[in-house]
C-alpha cells in the first residue's frame, strides 16, 4: 500500500486531470506506453533498493537494525508523500519532468552509501544530517515519479486503468528490488557498489526515455549531456568500486585494510597496523579481536571450561570461525572431536586461507579433529545429532534482533538437549562494565535453563573489562580451577580474581531474554548509550 492512498486521493480530488493540459500524450505509441510501464517497475525497484541500502549502512555503522530500518522506511515514506504533493507544482511537460527526476535520483542515490561511509567517522551529528538528508531527498524524488507517470498514462487510457497499471507494476518492482538486494546486490557488489549499480539503472532508464520521447522534450540535448556525464561517472565508480570502498573504509579504521568482503551475512574486514603489525578483525564494524591481546580473550573463554574434570571428548563451538578458540581447545589432548558451527563460509575460509589469520590460529581449522558446519547455529542445535561434553558460545554481541535469538531461553533450552548428562557450557557475554545490564541478562537467561552458572570477568586491553558465564547441567563447578596446559595469561590465581566483581559491575536484576520478548538487544543498545 505504499502509493495507493496517495494516488487514489489524487484521482478522487481530480489533481491529475484538473490542471490544464498543454502537452498531448494521448497519441503515444504502444511501444512508448510500454517504455513508461517498464519505467514504473524500475522506479519501484530502485526506490526500495535505496531504502534497503541506507538502512543497512546505518545498521552496520550504528547498530540496532530494527531502529534503523524503521526510521529509514518511515521517513522515506513521509518524503515520498511530500514528493507526490510537490509534483503538482511542476509544469505540464511531464516526460521531461520525469527524466529530470530520474537523473537527480541516479546521482544522489548512486553515491548515497559512499557519502554515509565518509560522514561516519566525523561527528555523529554530521552523519545523522547526511543520512536524513539523503532519505528525504531521495524519498521526495521517488515520490514525484509515480504521479508524473500516472498523469502521462491517464491521457492514453482511463484514470482507473492508469492507476491500476501503475500500482501493479510498482508492487512487482518493489518485490524484485527487495529480493535482489539480499540475494544478489549485497553479497556480490557490497553496499557501495550496490548503490552505484542502482544509480546506473536509474540513469539508463533516463537515457532510454530521452531516446523514445525525444520529440516531447524541449531540452533534449542538455538532458543527454547531463545523463551521459552521470553515466560515465557511475560506470567509473562501479569499475573502481573496490578503490572507493577502500577509501571509505580508511575513514572507518585507523589501520591499513588488508582484507574486506561483504558476504551474504556480514561485512568482514581485517586490518593491519603499519607501525606494530597488529591485526584486527571487524564484523559489521564491530571489533572481534586484536592479535595483540586476543590470547587473553580466547584463553579465558576456553580453558576454564576445559579445565573442569570429567569427560570432554566432544566439543562444540558456536561461532569462532576465525579458528582462534579451536587453537586453544586443541591444547587439550583428551578432546577427540571439535564441531565448529559458523553460518558464514567466507569466515571459515578466511580462517584457513588468509595468511595472517591462519598463522595466528596455528592452522587449527585444518586439524583432523575439526569438523566445520556452515549453518545457522539455531538450526544446527535444533536437530538430532551427537551429544557434546563441552559447548563454547563464541558469538558476536547481541547488537541486533537476529543475534538476539542466540542468547535466548529457547536457544539455551535446545542446547541443553544436545549436552551429555555432565556437560558444561561457556558463553562470551559482552562487557559487564560497558553493557552492564546486558551481561547480567545473559546470566539470568542461562540460569532459567541450567542448574547453575558461574560468572567471571577479565581485562582485555582492546575491549576493556570483558565477561563470561559458565553453566552446568548436573555436575558441580570446581572450587578451584587448575590449568595443566601452557597458557600466556590465565592461571589459578587469575581465574580466582576473575570471579570477583568490583562494585560498579556487580550483579543487577535483569530480565530473562526470550524469542517472544527479545529484550536483550534493546538492553545492549541502551547500555551503549548510557554515559
Amino acid at each position: 500500500m505504499r502509493f495507493l492512498f496517495l494516488h487514489v486521493l489524487y484521482a478522487l480530488r481530480g489533481k491529475i486531470m484538473a490542471s490544464p493540459i498543454k502537452t498531448n500524450y494521448s497519441k503515444l505509441s504502444n511501444k512508448q506506453t510500454g517504455i513508461l510501464l517498464i519505467s514504473i517497475l524500475i522506479v519501484a525497484l530502485c526506490g526500495i533498493a535505496y531504502e534497503l541500502i541506507i538502512s543497512t549502512v546505518s545498521s552496520y555503522l550504528l547498530g540496532n537494525s530494527v531502529h534503523q530500518f524503521s526510521l529509514t522506511i518511515g521517513f522515506f515514506m513521509f518524503a515520498m508523500g511530500i514528493g507526490s504533493y510537490l509534483s503538482k507544482l511542476l509544469n505540464d511537460n511531464h516526460i521531461e519532468n520525469f527524466i529530470s527526476v530520474e537523473i537527480a535520483i541516479s546521482l544522489i542515490g548512486g553515491i548515497c552509501s559512499l557519502l554515509l561511509f565518509i560522514a561516519f567517522p566525523m561527528v555523529r551529528a554530521l552523519y545523522d544530517a547526511t543520512m536524513y538528508s539523503l532519505i528525504l531527498i531521495i524519498g521526495a524524488l521517488v515520490g514525484m515519479e509515480i504521479p508524473i507517470l500516472t498523469a502521462i498514462l491517464s491521457q492514453k487510457q482511463s484514470t482507473r486503468d492508469s492507476i491500476a497499471n501503475v500500482m501493479s507494476l510498482d508492487y512487482i518492482g518493489a518485490l524484485i528490488g527487495s529480493v535482489a538486494f539480499p540475494l544478489f546486490l549485497l553479497p556480490q557488489l557490497g553496499l557501495v557498489r550496490s548503490s552505484f549499480a542502482i544509480g546506473l539503472i536509474n540513469i539508463l532508464t533516463a537515457l532510454s526515455n530521452i531516446y523514445f520521447f525525444r520529440t516531447y522534450l524541449k531540452h533534449a540535448k542538455l538532458l543527454i549531456i547531463i545523463s551521459l556525464s552521470i553515466l560515465i561517472l557511475l560506470i567509473g565508480f562501479t569499475i573502481y568500486g573496490t578503490v572507493l570502498t577502500s577509501y571509505a573504509e580508511k575513514h572507518l579504521y585507523f589501520d591499513q585494510v588488508i582484507y574486506q568482503k561483504q558476504t551474504a551475512y556480514q561485512k568482514i574486514v581485517v586490518t593491519k597496523s603499519v607501525t606494530t603489525s597488529e591485526q584486527r578483525l571487524y564484523i559489521d564494524g564491530h571489533i572481534q579481536f586484536s592479535s595483540r591481546d586476543e590470547y587473553r580473550y580466547h584463553e579465558s573463554l576456553v580453558h576454564p571450561l576445559l579445565s573442569i574434570s570429567g569427560k570432554k571428548e566432544n566439543v562444540l563451538i558456536l561461532g569462532g570461525g576465525d579458528g582462534l578458540a579451536i587453537r586453544e581447545v586443541l591444547k587439550h589432548e583428551d578432546v577427540k572431536r571439535i564441531d565448529l558451527v559458523d553460518i558464514d563460509p567466507e569466515m571459515t575460509h578466511l580462517g584457513k586461507n588468509l595468511y595472517q589469520l591462519a598463522k595466528l590460529n596455528q592452522h587449527s581449522l585444518d586439524n583432523d579433529k575439526v569438523h566445520i558446519y556452515n549453518q545457522d547455529a539455531f538450526t544446527f542445535i535444533n536437530q538430532n545429532g551427537i551429544l557434546y561434553d563441552r559447548i563454547i558460545i563464541d558469538m558476536p554481541d547481541p547488537h541486533n534482533e537476529a543475534i538476539n535469538k542466540l542468547y535466548s531461553k529457547e536457544f539455551y533450552t535446545m542446547i541443553i538437549k544436545r549436552m551429555t548428562a555432565n556437560g558444561y557450557l561457556v558463553s562470551q557475554s559482552s562487557s559487564p562494565f560497558f553493557t552492564h545490564k546486558t551481561y547480567w541478562s545473559i546470566e539470568a537467561t542461562l540460569n532459567a535453563v541450567f542448574n547453575d552458572t558461574l560468572s567471571y570477568n577479565v581485562n582485555i586491553p582492546s575491549f576493556g573489562v570483558w565477561g563470561f558465564h559458565l553453566a552446568r547441567k548436573t555436575a558441580a563447578f570446581p572450587k578451584q580451577f587448575n590449568f595443566d596446559i601452557e597458557t600466556r595469561f590465565i592461571n589459578t590465581a587469575t581465574m580466582l580474581a576473575a570471579t570477583v566483581f568490583s562494585k560498579d559491575i556487580q550483579k543487577v536484576d535483569s530480565p530473562v531474554n526470550t524469542i517472544m520478548e527479545p529484550t536483550l538487544y534493546q538492553l545492549y543498545i541502551k547500555d551503549l548509550q548510557t554515559p
